[in-house]
């Protein structure tokens, strides 16, 4: 479990770094063909391993209950995302890993209700959550990714 966690850790500061790359205006705009922006994605994956990990084994999420209407599946930028808000998605994009690795090892997640991912994926744990994280993260960075490139396209135009 904990080299999954590495991988999603590493995957998550690959993202960071984007971000960290990227004016806040990039980080806001959603270019044409696409439905969200870079700062969305971030909060996304987030807000899903919380869904994921957290509410089907019926505990709590561990972050506001605002980042979850904000980010969940379904959902679509609304507004300006200031630098203070990013910079708290990053710091909880992080500590929530942490958090999560820490619940695994005091054996927090007893019950949980199975769900079948958008990708056909059905998980019956958590430990089957951690385990898809990976791929789901690295989804959302390649988006991110694809918008930043859209956008540097746009600016050249």
């Amino acid at each position: 479990m904990k080299h999954l966690l590495n991988i999603t850790r590493q995957t998550r500061e690959n993202f960071i770094r984007l971000i960290e790359t990227s004016t806040i205006e990039e980080l806001n705009e959603v270019p044409a063909g696409f439905s969200n922006n870079i700062i969305w994605n971030l909060g996304h994956i987030m807000t899903s391993q919380q869904l994921l990990c957290y509410q089907l084994a019926g505990l709590n999420p561990i972050i506001d209950p605002a980042y979850i209407l904000a980010y969940k599946k379904g959902t679509r930028p609304e507004g300006f995302v200031n630098a203070e808000e990013i910079n708290n998605i990053k710091g909880l994009i992080r500590s929530t890993i942490d958090q999560l690795e820490k619940d695994l090892d005091n054996n927090l997640f007893v019950n949980y209700n199975a769900f079948t991912t958008s990708f056909g994926v059905e998980l019956k744990s958590t430990n089957d959550a951690v385990q898809f994280f990976p791929v789901h993260d690295a989804l959302h960075y390649g988006y991110a990714l694809a918008i930043k490139k859209a956008l540097n396209k746009t600016d050249k135009n």
